[in-house]
């Protein structure tokens, strides 16, 4: 049987624990799974190794803002199929998940079985998405385009730009990060360029936007 790498991205721990073991029942020996609980350790984990044959995402990561996380993953690992996990089931979430290049999507309230069920899918090469839902809910011109900026941004510009939408100055991100301020002010000239945007104030606002969830 092929051995599966999975990766687990919440940050609950007793969600994690049940998604471990729906896996494990569902999945077999030949599977090895990890844990992240925030954006932070799930590049850690990303970075460490590249044999990686899915994501499990939470759609409320500490680190990123509702789907900055999946954009950010399919900008810097575009063959890593993701799929969303989320207590949020509307259809627009759902359908923003897809349009953001998820592979699928699981409420949180899914049974065991069907959680296996998702994650075989994908793993075989599909997609798997919830049975009642509708094509009804589009992302705007704007929200694509804000995506599409965010997933051309490095992990570090990420980290930067999360750190200015949470409003901390040049000099208390560079602290954070154990770098200089010169090399702060760099990645944020180099973050607004690829965002389009010319103030803290808009970056924070193109960012905060991929946290919305707009009306059906």
């Amino acid at each position: 049987m092929a051995a599966y790498e999975i990766l687990i991205a919440d940050d609950h721990p007793l969600f994690r624990s049940a998604l471990q073991q729906a896996l494990t029942l569902g999945l077999g020996d030949g599977l090895r799974l990890s844990e992240a609980a925030s954006i932070a350790e799930l590049e850690a984990q990303l970075t460490r190794t590249s044999d990686w044959d899915l994501v499990l995402l939470d759609l409320n990561m500490p680190g990123a803002y509702g789907f900055s996380g999946l954009v950010l993953l399919r900008g810097q690992y575009p063959q890593l199929p993701v799929v969303m996990i989320s207590a949020q089931e509307d259809a627009a979430v759902v359908a923003r998940s897809r349009e953001f290049g998820a592979s699928g999507f699981i409420p949180k309230s899914s049974s065991l079985e069907t959680i296996q069920q998702a994650v075989q899918v994908v793993l075989d090469g599909d997609v798997w998405w919830p049975s009642n839902i509708q094509d009804i809910a589009h992302v705007s011109p704007e929200a694509k385009a804000a995506s599409e900026g965010l997933a051309s941004l490095t992990p570090q510009q990420f980290r930067v730009l999360t750190m200015v939408c949470d409003g901390l100055l040049n000099k208390q991100i560079a602290y954070e990060l154990s770098v200089s301020e010169a090399t702060i002010k760099a990645h944020v000239t180099a973050i607004f360029r690829k965002l389009g945007v010319r103030t803290r104030t808009q970056a924070a606002l193109l960012l905060q936007q991929m946290g919305s969830i707009p009306s059906s």
